[in-house]
Parts: C-alpha cells; structure tokens; sequence
C-alpha cells in the first residue's frame, strides 16, 4: 500500500534552528498528530513513513527531523534543546488549523515529548514509546553505544557519517530535567506511556518509572514481544496508538 501523500514544510525553532518537516493532511481536520522519531532517525525513513500512513487514519500528521539530524540544521543535545524542536511543530501545526493535538514520541522523541508537554504545554495529549525515563543510563550494550557515540570523537564522526547525525560536543550544563520528573508535570494532558517487554535499550523498569512519575489522566501499555521505537512498532500498535488518540481528543 502506497503512503498517503505529504507536503514538505520549512520551519524554525525560537533559537534560530531550521526544522525539515512535512505534512500529511488527513480527513479529519481538527486532530492533528505530531511524531517525533528516535536518535539518529528521520521522518524520511521508511518505518517512520509508516507510522505516519496508519496515524494520517485519526488527524493530521506533522512529521520532522529533530535537530542534527537529517535535512534539518544544527547539532542535535540528545533530548536537551529538542523541546524547542517540537515547539515549533506543534506551533506550525496551531497555524494550519488543528484544534486538537497529540506529540507522539519513540524512545529520545518520547523523552522530549515528555518533557515539551511539562515545560512549555499546548497540547492535548503525549504518547511516550519506548522512551527512557532517566539519563545517562549505559545498562544495556546498545546504549553504552549511544553513549560511545555522544562521548568520543570518534563516536560523532561515525554517527555524522552512518547516520547523518550531528552530535553537539560537551555535556549539558545544566542537566535537563529528567523523564520521570518531567512526566508529574504533563497533566492535565492524558499521557499514554508504551513499552515492549523486548526492548534491549530500556528495560520494563523505565516505563515503570514514568508512569510512577505521572499524575492522572495516565495509561501504561506493556507490549508482550515488542522491542524498541520505530522499527519494532507494527501497523496493529500503531493503530491501538491512533485509536488511543482519537478517544482522548473526542
């Protein structure tokens, strides 16, 4: 099945940050759906493109590449300045018309959805997918990679040549607020925390943790056999996902 068309689109965030984004409009046109994908990723990749297809059936989707990464300007902070990111879409997504909107993230976009709807609000709704709910976590292999790749010199070059991801240098300072914390402050929004029993990046207690951080109105999916973010997500999951969205924002 051919994926639905979409219209590209240009924005930039508070501090400056070209966003390449793009627009799939839907037939219902008050929801609209914000995604933001996982480190190193793209709205131009095939699984996001997906994702997008099956959620354009419950609102309008505004994809986008975070910043460092793909066509969009700057270095990406991993979570940190990435709040302005998708402020910008959600402010674009206001612009074009939608009432109503929900931020969809995968695993760094879910920490940054998280933390957008504490500290800056605006929006209806957040489903956090596969996303950590502390920093600096290195319990697993692949992200004592990621670490690799943040840390070490080489580890940027790489993720800059493989993956088209640029890396800003040095630690943050200061310290972002975490996930979990961040997750008490998402209400009145209802926040929809999913992860997969699978996952080798973030272990069960991460999505434990999150939802033991929020306030009402919460739910928390445990995905038996799922694994982490985008490239596990099945059009089924997605679909429960969209569903979720459409009931919240009736």
């Amino acid at each position: 099945m051919p994926f639905a068309s979409h219209f590209p689109v240009m924005l930039r965030t508070e501090d400056g940050v070209r966003i390449d984004a793009a627009h799939t409009p839907s037939r219902r046109t008050d929801v609209g759906i914000v995604v933001a994908h996982g480190f190193t990723g793209s709205w131009r990749d095939r699984t996001a493109r997906r994702i997008v297809h099956v959620l354009s059936g419950y609102g309008g989707v505004l994809a986008f590449d975070f910043r460092g990464h793909g066509r969009s300007g700057g270095l990406t902070t991993v979570g940190d300045l990435e709040v302005l990111d998708v402020e910008a879409v959600v402010r674009h997504a206001r612009v074009v018309g939608y009432s109503r909107i929900a931020v969809v993230g995968f695993s760094m976009g879910a920490a940054v959805a998280v933390r957008h709807a504490a500290l800056r609000g605006g929006v209806d709704a957040v489903v956090s997918v596969s996303g950590p709910a502390r920093w600096y976590y290195r319990g697993t292999r692949p992200m004592r990679q990621v670490h690799w790749a943040i840390e070490r010199p080489v580890g940027r070059w790489a993720a800059r040549i493989a993956k088209r991801t640029r890396i800003a240098r040095g630690p943050w300072d200061p310290i972002p607020m975490p996930p979990h914390e961040a997750a008490a402050l998402v209400t009145p929004a209802p926040l929809l925390i999913v992860h997969g029993d699978a996952d080798t990046f973030f272990p069960l207690d991460h999505a434990d943790q999150l939802y033991a951080g929020a306030r009402d109105p919460k739910e928390l999916w445990i995905e038996p056999g799922y694994g982490h973010a985008e490239t596990a997500a099945t059009p089924e999951l997605v679909n429960r996902i969209g569903k979720w969205i459409a009931a919240n924002l009736s």
